[in-house]
């Protein structure tokens, strides 16, 4: 690793604790999941939300903000958390991100990280998340937040917040409320979807699995890993995303309408998916899109891409609903009967039902 001067350009000072890849010129492309990109494309066609955007981006304190985390947090840097300011110049170094953004710690024991700002992005983490990471969980979630700000989710996120606390102040006014959280419901879909590309991004800096399964499971389980088991808690991803019925997958999509951030098994077992995928394989060959390219991208193409993975996760998916589609899709016969056996986990008076055989289609599972 190069340390970097506070003008921003590389210096010679410090090296890393151990040997790790770097991607010169990376794309966010290379690491973006199809679902942020898609989802992101889908928001830009919501109606009335370019208007919303461009009206926002004047209007929101983007210099109130930083003059906030100025007056009220500690900017990391080589006199302060300087541990932390070492990841950080490692992980920009890592991704080949020039301009290092500024990073704040703020009293807040709730353990959490954010990279907001509309014309530059600020990383901001809090104490809580501090004292319950190590070393390496820790870099994983700065390089988590570095590939936010290489990626241009920061602009997003900043609108999110704001729109989410000007929900509540004009919840008294029923139309404009229906408006303003139709945009906020798009919003936090997509940001879902921006965190599992994040979590990509912070693999790659950390390069250590073990060490982001770690993060997630504190994440979810606080500070006692003596009594937690990765392969247990990757098998509770594997229950919740096979379990139940079709009430149950309704019940999924109602859980997690108002979160910002997907579930943490399920974000632990898709980046596990994704480090075991040939495509992580290539990109730490050296094979992957340069930001040099991102200019002859068409969006087409991106969205084929999106349409694409998004078709292979719902061939893949053991969800209920998921596997519903995937039968439609194939021609499966007796929707009637398909959709009471999902629902009820029922059996049908021929002895068929959801995981029985069924003569109508040709013997194999439902």
């Amino acid at each position: 690793m190069t340390d970097q001067d506070r003008d921003g350009t590389y210096g010679t000072e410090k090296q890393p604790a151990r040997s790790r890849r770097r991607f010169p010129g990376i794309s966010s492309r290379a690491y973006e999941h199809p679902a942020d990109r898609s989802a992101l494309v889908a928001l830009r066609k919501l109606s009335g939300f370019d208007t919303v955007f461009k009206a926002l981006s004047g209007l929101l304190p983007e210099r109130s903000l930083r003059l906030l985390f100025l007056s009220d947090s500690v900017r990391v840097s080589d006199a302060q958390f300087p541990h932390l300011h070492t990841m950080l110049l490692d992980a920009c170094y890592i991704l080949d991100l020039e301009k290092v953004p500024p990073m704040y710690v703020t009293q807040n024991p709730v353990p959490n990280a954010m990279c907001v700002g509309l014309d530059e992005p600020i990383i901001v983490v809090t104490t809580g998340l501090v004292e319950l990471l190590d070393e390496e969980e820790m870099r994983a979630v700065v390089g988590h937040e570095v590939g936010h700000a290489l990626s241009g989710h920061s602009v997003y996120r900043t609108v999110l917040l704001f729109l989410t606390s000007l929900a509540v102040k004009v919840a008294w006014i029923p139309l404009g409320n229906v408006a303003i959280m139709a945009i906020v419901t798009a919003l936090r879909e997509w940001f879902r979807k921006s965190e599992l590309s994040a979590d990509r991004a912070g693999l790659l800096v950390g390069q250590d699995l073990s060490a982001s399964m770690r993060g997630l499971m504190k994440m979810a389980g606080g500070n006692h890993l003596h009594e937690m088991n990765t392969d247990a808690f990757l098998a509770q991803a594997e229950e919740y995303e096979a379990g139940g019925d079709l009430r149950d997958s309704v019940l999924k999509i109602l859980n997690v309408l108002p979160r910002t951030h997907p579930f943490t098994t399920v974000r632990a077992a898709e980046l596990k998916r994704w480090s075991e995928s040939r495509d992580h394989q290539r990109l730490m060959d050296g094979h992957y899109p340069r930001r040099d390219e991102d200019k002859d991208t068409k969006v087409g193409e991106s969205f084929r891409q999106s349409a694409s993975g998004y078709a292979e996760e719902v061939r893949t998916s053991k969800d209920p609903l998921m596997k519903l589609v995937t039968d439609l899709a194939d021609g499966a016969g007796d929707l009637g009967g398909r959709l009471r056996d999902r629902f009820t986990g029922g059996t049908r008076p021929n002895g068929t039902g959801a995981g029985a055989e069924d003569p109508s289609d040709g013997g194999g599972s439902s």
